[in-house]
């Protein structure tokens, strides 16, 4: 066996253990609460509010705040829904290594990567690095939805922590791009 197939075979075997081991020892109600969070998460509703809220009540340095949330949001499902999702055509979890109904409930696109955490990383990333304490407020919430993610049998831990790096660096290109382009465009 080469290194890389074992390396993958490694990371397959952990991402099935722990797929199985959060469908199975969440508690109902604490996944329940998760559902919750999920829905409310559900096509950006969730960071859309928290947007809006910034814009409305933080003055012109939350609608700053808002957009910056919001333009990291979208790079990072651009990134992670509109090409990652098409290249990589990964099945979702078998629907047997879960003990409840949620696996039923599911999308059929691409289990890779997961779009949802993109998103709430990108979001809440954003926030924070330049009003820390609303992007404390919004990490509970991005936790909650990645943690759903597997739980509800949607994806494996390795596609959340992919769609986390890809709202990581929707977050970083959306606060450097403008810097780098305008240093290039000086340049020339």
């Amino acid at each position: 066996m080469t290194f890389f197939a074992g390396l993958f075979a490694g990371l397959r075997d952990a991402d099935r253990s722990l797929t199985k081991q959060a469908a199975s020892r969440i508690p109902p109600r604490a996944g329940k609460v998760l559902s919750a969070v999920e829905e409310v998460a559900e096509n950006s509703k969730l960071w859309c509010g928290a947007a809006a809220a910034m814009a409305c009540l933080g003055g012109r340095r939350g609608r700053g705040v808002a957009v910056s949330g919001m333009a990291a949001l979208t790079v990072a499902q651009l990134i992670s829904n509109g090409l990652c999702k098409h290249l990589a055509d990964r099945p979702r979890p078998p629907k047997d290594w879960f003990p409840h109904d949620e696996v039923d409930d599911r999308p059929d696109s691409s289990s890779f990567p997961s779009g949802h955490t993109a998103a709430a990383v990108a979001f809440t990333a954003a926030v924070a690095s330049t009003a820390p304490v609303a992007g404390a407020a919004c990490a509970l919430p991005a936790a909650m939805v990645a943690l759903e993610r597997v739980q509800s049998g949607a994806h494996y831990p390795s596609d959340v922590v992919t769609g986390a790096a890809i709202g990581l660096a929707g977050a970083w290109l959306t606060r450097h791009a403008p810097r780098l382009v305008l240093r290039h465009r000086l340049a020339r």
